[in-house]
């Protein structure tokens, strides 16, 4: 939704954006070993005596550099840390790139995430509480959440289920904000909403689909050789422009305006 998400922030609306989970594990081995190096090479230009700091890299590039992790093994809390900022601070150049504030960004760090492994745990309170609590912060007119249950790593419908939660459990607090709020929900770069399905099409411009390929390529760890990124070989801007402009198309072929592209979204209506 990155078309309507820089419409919202043009169009001088108060968005936040809050990263549920860390990313961790779906950073590469090397994209780690390249910034270990370059921490490295800082450390020795502005600190060569501080040795606390050298061992930590030394111990992290050792392990990088000579790693036989199993699958089914969890990653060294070290390296899970060192990966986590590398998907943050890529979140945060993108975010700042469609125009937010660093106020805006909020990273929720949901606990079930934090395993090291490939499986995570089950949602639990402790999650829905900490999406319960910021809502209740925001208190937002619109929401937009990811509702791509095509995921093949399984992470965005965990994080859907956690959201549906707090906003069932808030709605049932007779939260006066919630009556006005209405809930999006979008797909990633796997599945696009049927057509029969679509209750909101935005229309994205030539330029406004230019500076969603360019917010997109923030997140280098997630371009070329990230973990889990499917079957599917074309790289995520790929997927997101041709997907949008597939279903531009598509309406254009039911007797629609033409638009360049078009994100598609459902709503969700709690009961």
């Amino acid at each position: 939704m990155g078309g309507t998400f820089q419409r919202l922030v043009n169009q001088n609306h108060d968005v936040h954006v809050a990263y549920q989970t860390s990313g961790n594990i779906a950073v590469g081995d090397e994209d780690v070993i390249r910034y270990v190096s370059l921490m490295e090479n800082v450390r020795l230009h502005y600190d060569p005596k501080n040795d606390t700091l050298k061992a930590e890299l030394d111990k992290a590039l050792g392990y990088l550099m000579n790693k036989a992790k199993k699958d089914d093994e969890a990653e060294l809390r070290e390296i899970l840390f060192i990966k986590g900022r590398i998907r943050r601070e890529e979140a945060i150049s993108a975010s700042r790139f469609i125009g937010l504030r660093d106020d805006q960004i909020t990273f929720l760090d949901l606990p079930f995430y934090e395993t090291g492994k490939i499986k995570k745990n089950p949602i639990s309170q402790a999650d829905v509480d900490i999406i319960k609590d910021y809502l209740e912060k925001i208190q937002p007119h619109q929401v937009f959440v990811a509702g791509d249950l095509a995921d093949p790593h399984g992470t965005h419908k965990v994080c859907l289920d956690a959201i549906l939660a707090a906003v069932d459990e808030l709605k049932h607090a007779n939260t006066e904000w919630l009556d006005e709020c209405r809930f999006w929900m979008y797909r990633g770069a796997w599945q696009e909403w049927g057509i029969d399905h679509i209750e909101m099409a935005v229309p994205i411009s030539p330029e406004e689909l230019r500076q969603k390929r360019l917010s997109i390529l923030r997140h280098q760890s997630q371009m070329e050789s990230a973990p889990y990124l499917g079957d599917d070989e074309r790289l995520f801007w790929q997927r997101a422009e041709e997907r949008n402009r597939a279903t531009a198309e598509l309406y254009r072929k039911l007797g629609l305006a033409s638009y360049e592209a078009i994100e598609a979204f459902v709503e969700y209506k709690p009961l």
